[in-house]
């Protein structure tokens, strides 16, 4: 069994290991991790689920009974813990959400003192820890949450802002906030660099966040976009780590072309070094041959934020990212933020003096992906209906494409990908592996 993903602990709110037993112990066990390093602080926040509040006071009590202080930020997108435990030289940071999941959903994210995600060793022992803890029944008495820090948040600000180059001159800007933590940080920031900001799905009631809004479902934003003249579209996800853009005609655009126009002005500028860029093996190859037209280096990590900051340092990359729009600028932040990714893309949009759409010039690989909800992570090639389909598949694409697979590190996904040269054929074969992989995997429920 693990309970750690790619990004932290993920979940239904209320059931183990989200249930309070666990995550008192949770927080207790962090608590005494950071006190053996000499750390003497905690920076805690989350997103608008309704079940945030109740698990952040379940947290902050295993915390306390630690012996540690707690830093509450209350209601703040996952990038800002992490960018508060570097302001306030924090222990550690604890983020309470499920990301772009349903309100249903939760989640606990770690960071430690240096701002970065926890790394495996320290997930697999805090995983061990919670596997071991006697049944409890899940009612009992609950933490009181503590009281929010407001000057947490304008600290926030005030660090996105002081790295800003430039102001936004006047910029218009749609932002889509997926009525998720950023429905107040993000539209300030925005306002403050100098944008003029119509904001959207900025009204979270606990079970709104993600829904039909957001970096998931982000064609409101880009029809919008087009229909107030906005000279940019910008959609976060509930916990604001992970921005999808569009131009100003409504045309969306993804990590893969922020990356494409970061890179090529960082060059210009001489802030792009000698590492290139660090994308995924999801990220298009169309990027990829782009940016080699231009010189530019371009390595692939396994997917999460975690692999691309690993092979950033390995390389000396200072710009990576995943086609989700999770982008990391390490000479800003060590934590990808949807909304300095929105203060940047913006910035460079403010100095060109141009339309976003003629920045956004980036010639994409037809490309295709399928999500196959099954119900547990069966090896792949355990089916031979399935493995067939798949050697079929590859052997028709030949070298004028590939497929790729794996299983969601938050989600009980499957994910196909299909790339090629015909986007015809490259649909006609997702649609195909799709199938195969629906009658060979068991969904939930079956």
């Amino acid at each position: 069994m693990k309970l750690f993903g790619t990004d932290g602990l993920r979940g239904r709110a209320g059931v183990f290991p989200l249930d309070p037993h666990s995550l008192r112990a949770l927080g207790r066990e962090v608590g005494e991790s950071i006190r053996r390093e000499g750390g003497e602080r905690v920076v805690l926040g989350g997103d608008t689920r309704e079940s945030t509040p109740a698990m952040a006071a379940d947290l902050a009590a295993g915390l306390e009974e630690s012996g540690r202080a707690v830093a509450f930020a209350g209601v703040v997108p996952t990038p800002a813990v992490a960018e508060l435990v570097l302001a306030l030289r924090a222990g550690a940071g604890i983020s309470v959400s499920a990301s772009h999941n349903p309100y249903e959903d939760n989640g606990v994210k770690v960071f430690g003192r240096d701002g970065r995600k926890w790394p495996d060793e320290k997930e697999e022992a805090l995983e061990k820890k919670l596997l071991s803890l006697p049944s409890l029944p899940p009612e009992g008495a609950r933490g009181v949450s503590p009281r929010p820090d407001p000057a947490l948040a304008e600290t926030y600000l005030e660090r996105l802002l002081l790295r800003l180059p430039r102001s936004l001159r006047e910029i218009s800007v749609l932002l889509d906030a997926a009525n998720g933590a950023a429905y107040r940080v993000g539209p300030e920031a925005l306002r403050r660099a100098g944008g003029r900001v119509t904001p959207i799905a900025d009204r979270p009631d606990g079970r709104n966040i993600n829904a039909q809004c957001g970096a998931m479902h982000p064609d409101g934003m880009a029809r919008e976009t087009s229909n107030v003249g906005a000279d940019i579209g910008v959609a976060l996800d509930g916990d604001a780590d992970r921005a999808i853009f569009a131009d100003e005609t409504g045309r969306l655009l993804d990590g893969d072309d922020v990356l494409w126009i970061v890179a090529r002005r960082w060059r210009a500028d001489g802030r792009l070094g000698r590492g290139g860029v660090v994308g995924t093996v999801m990220s298009n190859f169309g990027l990829e041959r782009a940016l080699a037209r231009e010189g530019i280096p371009f390595h692939r990590a396994a997917v999460g934020d975690r692999s691309v900051t690993m092979l950033m340092d390995e390389t000396g990359a200072e710009l990576g990212g995943e086609t989700s729009g999770h982008i990391l600028f390490a000479p800003l932040s060590p934590a990808g933020d949807g909304i300095q990714t929105a203060l940047v893309v913006a910035s460079i949009l403010s100095d060109a003096g141009q339309p976003l759409s003629r920045l956004a010039t980036l010639e994409k690989s037809p490309q295709a992906l399928r999500n196959v909800r099954v119900s547990r992570r069966e090896p792949i090639e355990g089916s031979p209906v399935f493995s067939r389909a798949v050697a079929s598949a590859k052997k028709r694409l030949g070298d004028r494409g590939r497929v790729f697979l794996r299983y969601s590190g938050t989600e009980p996904l499957l994910r196909i990908l299909v790339e090629g040269s015909d986007e015809n054929e490259v649909r006609e074969i997702a649609d195909w592996l799709e199938a195969a992989a629906r009658e060979s995997f068991p969904s939930p429920g079956s």
